[in-house]
């Protein structure tokens, strides 16, 4: 049986036993300090943006249920499954695209997404 496209997304997870902020998982206190995303749009938090091409979701009606409604180029109403993983890992709020203009240091540190819709080659 074939993998669907969706289930080809590949996220990684650095796992650390140091104390990173991340969440503690049973005894042995394994942490989470930085998710890396890689897919298509449904972990894509808005490289597309930046990307020749026609696939973009910085416009409404995407973003209407995100922090501020703002159309940030992710591929959804408000956060996608990268941003709702990376919470729930206790990382960050929100996970950064790579290709965001006011990307920081320590954004690469705890981890950004790689992923976009269309890939042009």
């Amino acid at each position: 049986m074939p993998v669907p496209a969706t289930a080809l997304c590949l996220i990684l997870v650095l796992f650390s036993t140091r104390n990173a902020g991340g969440v503690c998982l049973a005894p042995n206190k394994i942490t989470f300090p930085a998710l890396f995303a890689f897919g298509d749009s449904i972990v894509d938090t808005g490289n597309n943006n930046k990307r020749f091409t026609i696939a973009k979701a910085n416009i409404p009606p995407y973003g209407r249920d995100f922090p501020g409604g703002a159309a940030t180029g992710r591929f959804g109403n408000g956060k996608v499954f990268s941003d709702l993983l990376a919470e729930g890992l206790r990382i960050k709020p929100l996970l950064p695209a790579y290709l965001h203009p006011v990307l920081q240091g320590e954004d690469l540190e705890t981890g950004v997404s790689f992923a976009s819709e269309c890939f042009i080659h």
